[in-house]
């Protein structure tokens, strides 16, 4: 029988449902409306000119990455790992875990899913140089791994210890620098820049920080935070809202059917 000590994490299994529900409605949506954008991924492999008797930069493009279905898969990680947590087979699991202050479910999803994300983000900047691309995802998904460490660690320290969570801000920071210095870029340069791309960086960069608070929340105990489920909820929630929004600006900023 259920106590009563256990309805929260009840309503919590329903809350997690209802959100993969709404992240696997939005990317069969995305799949389902949009074009065939693609933007080039290239290589610049070094060869030697005959000419020059020199190594030159070769770019080529490996190829063309779909932007439709690319947005999608983020959104349906989140689905799979909210219908995951909610299973009969892994809820008890995710339920122990929250106990002890920690979801190691959350940060394994976010390496994946926001990690696509900064990659997606950086592409409509510009950034097609795959080696630059794989950096990019690996930092963003380093900077997730050190927030499972920030809660690994403090299970077992009488006093928050904030080294991961500075580590993980430095890693986290720096896919943001790469991809401003190809908005400034842009604008320098007297390109006219779309509107939706503007609010992509803006609203996205907000919403990755947000994160970040929400955590720091948590661990200052500031208000309702003072409840770990609370925390848990707010990053469902930012979860949701983060990829919607860029999912949705994507899409009516470039992969409307024409």
């Amino acid at each position: 029988m259920m106590g009563a000590t256990d309805q929260p994490y009840t309503k919590l299994r329903r809350f997690n449902a209802l959100m993969g529900a709404f992240h696997f409605v939005q990317g069969v949506l995305m799949l389902a409306l949009s074009n065939d954008f693609t933007v080039p991924i290239n290589t610049y492999f070094l060869k030697f000119d005959e000419a020059t008797e020199s190594l030159v930069s070769n770019p080529q493009t490996a190829f063309e990455l779909p932007l439709g279905p690319f947005i999608a898969s983020f959104l349906f990680m989140s689905a799979l790992a909210h219908f995951l947590v909610a299973a009969p087979g892994i809820y008890p699991w995710y339920v122990r875990n929250l106990k002890k202050g920690v979801n190691y479910a959350r940060w394994i999803e976010y390496s994946f899913s926001s990690s696509v994300m900064i990659v997606a983000i950086a592409a409509l900047f510009g950034m097609y140089d795959i080696g630059a691309l794989v950096l990019i995802f690996a930092l963003n998904a380093t900077m997730i791994l050190f927030g499972w460490m920030m809660e690994l660690h403090n299970q077992t320290t009488p006093k928050t210890d904030w080294t991961a969570f500075i580590f993980g801000s430095l890693a986290g920071i720096v896919p943001w620098i790469a991809v401003g210095i190809y908005f400034v870029g842009s604008i320098t340069s007297g390109e006219n820049v779309p509107n939706f791309v503007y609010a992509i960086y803006i609203s996205l960069f907000i919403f990755f920080n947000i994160f970040a608070v929400n955590m720091v929340l948590q661990y200052k105990k500031v208000g309702r935070w003072q409840d770990y489920l609370y925390g848990e909820r707010t990053y469902i929630v930012l979860s949701l809202v983060a990829k919607s929004l860029l999912a949705w600006q994507v899409f009516f900023g470039t992969l409307q059917p024409s």
